[in-house]
């Protein structure tokens, strides 16, 4: 009879252990989407991070150092050091990569020769696609097979009344550049997964313009696979309903997504841009949350990252990778932009420890209802 007792208590206790809390990000989203971090650029050379990336993470993004005024500075010269380092830290540990981008559609983030002849002078369309597929070129082809998907075109499309943000790109082709561009990556590296990445894409306004810029790419055979939607997110101010529509959208077009830098700013930056930024003085002194988040604040972040999470399990057929804007908050870029502040935007505290967001998405992700 002891015996017996012994045997259905055990029973009784199966379900409980069956409960219990997956071990890490990766096993919790399973087979839904593939977990990853845009990582600092010299990661091999910080291994008190490498416990808590391997144990969480499987594809990482290099922040700068694949960025074309990282890699070609300077014309007639590459530079590919740090990119190499970076790969080669990857294929040691497992870990795959997103390229991180080929073209960034901003003027201020283009080497500024790349647009010149040597006499100083504007290219033209033709000198101009040329220049940027001998880089393609040799970018990608340097990395055939090693990076598994590369952010083609990163931010073209503009946050005011035009439908792409003017720049030296469009000055010499219009949209062309774009096509070219995924075309060029795709002739360098067929197997690699080419995605459209922006910031605020989800957004009614924006979204209407990557509608009709992507039918266009679409219609024209272009090769582009997934669109990443960057989710730099405010505490409060998520776009949940308009995120849904988007993966709606994607998913009416045969297209996956990737949510490429996930974060929530605890101290939001929309003010930094109100009336032309007048205020810049006094709100750079705002650095409330220097010895750490209120527990009020910490239950309302985790709510929100469950939120999130929920949904996309909801939509996790069509969505590929979750990947967060860096590790941990001691390195979130957002501790200095748009100013110098303390933030706490990612799951993960500057001890590398876990916070109660942590802990939310996993339960949202191991949740059979959501």
């Amino acid at each position: 009879m002891k015996a017996l007792l012994t045997h259905c208590l055990l029973l009784a206790a199966l379900p409980t252990i069956a409960r219990s809390e997956p071990a890490n990000l990766i096993e919790a989203a399973g087979k839904q989407f593939t977990m990853g971090v845009g990582i600092d650029d010299r990661i091999h050379e910080m291994p008190d991070d490498w416990p808590l990336l391997k144990k969480h993470f499987q594809i990482i993004t290099p922040e700068n150092c694949m960025k074309p005024v990282a890699i070609q500075p300077t014309q007639g010269s590459f530079n590919f050091a740090q990119a190499d380092a970076f790969v080669a830290f990857a294929q040691q540990n497992n870990l795959e990569i997103v390229g991180h981008c080929l073209v960034w559609a901003k003027d201020d983030r283009t080497p500024h020769w790349f647009y010149l002849d040597d006499a100083g002078n504007p290219l033209g369309r033709e000198e101009l696609l040329k220049r940027m597929k001998t880089y393609i070129d040799t970018v990608v082809g340097r990395y055939k097979g090693k990076i598994a998907m590369w952010d083609v075109v990163n931010e073209a499309l503009a946050d005011g009344n035009e439908d792409l943000r003017p720049s030296g790109w469009t000055k010499a082709t219009g949209e062309e550049f774009i096509a070219k561009a995924f075309e060029y990556a795709h002739a360098a590296d067929p197997d690699a997964l080419l995605i459209y990445n922006d910031y605020n894409n989800e957004l009614p306004a924006k979204r209407e313009k990557m509608d009709r810029l992507i039918r266009s790419l679409l219609e024209k055979k272009v090769p582009i696979h997934a669109i990443g939607l960057q989710g730099h997110y405010e505490i409060d101010r998520i776009p949940f309903e308009q995120l849904e529509k988007t993966f709606e959208w994607a998913k009416s077009l045969g297209l996956q997504v990737v949510i490429s830098e996930l974060d929530i700013d605890m101290i939001p930056r929309g003010i930094w841009w109100a009336d032309g930024g007048k205020n810049r003085e006094e709100i750079a002194k705002i650095n409330p949350y220097t010895e750490g988040l209120p527990q009020e604040l910490l239950d309302r972040q985790a709510e929100q990252y469950a939120k999130l999470f929920s949904l996309f399990k909801k939509h996790s057929d069509n969505i590929l990778r979750i990947s967060f804007w860096n590790l941990h908050d001691g390195q979130s870029w957002l501790n200095d932009f748009p100013w110098k502040r303390t933030n706490h935007p990612l799951l993960f505290d500057r001890d590398r420890k876990e916070k109660p967001a942590y802990h939310a998405v996993i339960k949202a992700l191991a949740n059979p209802e959501n």
